[in-house]
């Protein structure tokens, strides 16, 4: 039996231990849940700033398979596929369709060509399919709810003509102002294309009538084809100099490259042209091609998103372009590109930071998921680093307050009867002072503190043990009196 003891003694023990860490943690746990919801408000609040994940998949509208347009896409959704991001390249049939598409909401970013408008829906009644297409919105209308991402390149605006007299020898006088076409046969590109709603507006500031029946609605390879023919007197043409149109024209011995002699009036009449020149020789050295420095016009290939695309993909598919267009090339310098010249529609707020200070910090060093999940961590951590932390700190303050409270509880009862006792102290109440002194006494014996505070115990105990040899001598000082 006796041996028995030690054991209870240590398994009672043990048991005291665990209730007073119980204890402890109840008392952390009092003192940390208001903490605790404060910052889980401020990780709520935080969380509405926070964008939703990106998707994977977007649509990207461009021109026909054969275009440059498509051929561009192609690269931006080799380089977007390393970042885990499927580009789907929608083919059409020109800036027109892709605008509308984009304004539909059908495709997330498109390619827009420079100064392209669209038709209206309703210009058709009572006229013919011509003069329906050349009624036209104002830019305003046409990007209203779209971004621009930027330029990408330039694109000239190639007017090619025919002279037959060339052979011959006997060359007429060459075109330098577009009102020289007045009555000539011209192609002005298919009905959807961005190059027919430019062409329009430039016949138009030269007062040519484009309602005239000698205007051509073909495809750029068709009126290719038809002024080689000698079937049409003229051809506005849009592509790059590599084109294959473009490199069979400039090489046909009876075509002529137009030179805009006007060139600057028309950049400040449209500005969202832009005059590029296109040197002596450039295109063949050896045959002299051209055989002078020619003036043209250009307007610029243009990334426009509607408000759907994500702004970390519109970021992404911005390094992409720096990537693809950052080289230099006919009419353009290294670097030049991306940029925002076309200022016809309102550049996107995630556009602008890249142009300001490149792609996002953490893009820079990291894979474009890991960058992003760390960014939306970031903005969900503000409250932590806001509010947790000072929280945290005073944390301990507040459960020293707590523990001592409750002590200091039976200070106050203790103080209360110290002072009634040594004012006006009642022989007859004298064991009534002692029954309260024995409460609490035994409150403070049954006061469950951490084991960090146990001191403030014993020193209660000592002031009560105090107090009572207080009263006690104040109970024998009459009987002393008496006896003297």
């Amino acid at each position: 039996m006796g041996e028995n003891l030690p054991s209870r003694a240590t398994f009672f023990a043990m048991i005291e231990r665990l209730r007073a860490r119980l204890f402890s943690l109840r008392d952390l746990l009092a003192t940390m849940w208001p903490i605790i919801l404060i910052v889980l408000a401020g990780f709520i609040v935080a969380y509405q700033f926070v964008e939703p994940a990106p998707p994977k998949h977007f649509r990207i509208a461009c021109g026909g398979t054969d275009s440059t347009y498509y051929a561009f896409a192609q690269r931006y959704a080799k380089i977007l596929e390393k970042s885990r991001v499927t580009l789907e390249i929608v083919p059409t049939s020109g800036s027109r369709e892709n605008l509308k598409l984009l304004k539909s909401g059908a495709v997330d970013a498109a390619f827009v060509q420079g100064g392209t408008t669209l038709p209206r829906e309703t210009a058709g009644a009572g006229k013919n399919d011509a003069a329906a297409d050349e009624e036209e919105y104002d830019a305003t209308k046409n990007f209203a709810g779209l971004r621009s991402l930027g330029s990408v390149y330039y694109e000239p605006v190639w007017l090619f003509y025919r002279d037959p007299h060339v052979k011959s020898g006997e060359r007429h006088r060459q075109i330098e102002r577009l009102s020289q076409l007045k009555g000539k046969n011209i192609a002005i590109g298919a009905r959807s294309s961005g190059i027919r709603s430019l062409a329009i507006r430039l016949l138009r500031a030269n007062e040519i009538e484009t309602y005239n029946s000698s205007l051509n609605n073909t495809s750029s390879d068709e009126a290719a084809q038809a002024l080689q023919q000698g079937k049409i007197d003229a051809a506005f043409v849009i592509a790059a100099p590599e084109a294959s149109i473009v490199q069979a024209l400039l090489r046909s011995s009876d075509v002529l490259i137009m030179n805009f002699a006007q060139a600057e009036a028309y950049t400040r009449r449209f500005p969202f042209l832009f005059k590029i020149v296109l040197p002596r020789g450039m295109v063949d050295l050896v045959r002299d091609i051209p055989s002078r420095d020619t003036m043209l016009l250009a307007t610029t290939a243009n990334l426009v998103a509607n408000k759907n695309l994500h702004p970390a993909l519109a970021s992404l598919l911005l390094q992409a372009t720096a990537k693809v267009h950052g080289s230099p090339g006919f009419f353009q310098n290294a670097g030049e590109f991306p940029a925002y010249l076309d200022h016809s529609i309102e550049l996107a707020p995630e556009a602008e930071r890249f142009y300001k200070s490149g792609p996002p910090f953490l893009q820079r060093y990291l894979p474009f998921w890991a960058a992003l999940l760390i960014e939306r961590m970031f903005i969900m951590l503000l409250p932590l680093i806001a509010l947790f932390v000072p929280l945290v700190r005073i944390a301990p303050a507040i459960y020293s307050w707590r523990i001592r409270t409750r002590v200091f509880r039976c200070y106050g009862e203790l103080k209360f009867l110290e002072k009634e006792v040594h004012e006006r102290y009642d022989p007859a109440q004298h064991q009534n002072y002692l029954d309260r002194l024995d409460r609490l006494e035994e409150e403070a014996n049954h006061r469950r503190v951490p084991l960090g505070f146990v001191n403030l115990v014993y020193t209660l105990r000592e002031h009560i043990h105090l107090v009572r040899k207080q009263i006690l001598r104040l109970k024998n000082e009459p009987e002393e009196q008496e006896e003297g």
